[in-house]
């Protein structure tokens, strides 16, 4: 499915708070194809979870907001 192409977590289950928290997203490591990042709970700061996003994803999340940024109209425009 094209709309779960590029997932993101706002709440995950940590074992230690025993319940579903919300997440912060740290970036661990960036390499020349991908970027690496953790999912810490923002209740005990454990880790919950990581995520990698390959070169291809972070072209093409650029290329939706060159093209969003565009059709944006400036403010005072009716």
């Amino acid at each position: 499915m094209k709309q779960f192409d590029s997932f993101t977590a706002s709440k995950l289950f940590c074992k230690k708070c025993n319940q579903a928290m919300p997440v912060r997203e740290k970036l661990l490591l960036v390499l020349p194809d991908k970027e690496i990042y953790d999912y810490l709970c923002t209740g005990c700061a454990s880790s919950l979870g990581g995520r990698e996003v390959s070169l291809g994803e972070m072209h093409l999340r650029q290329l939706r907001e060159a093209a969003a940024a565009r059709t944006r109209r400036p403010q005072g425009w009716l």
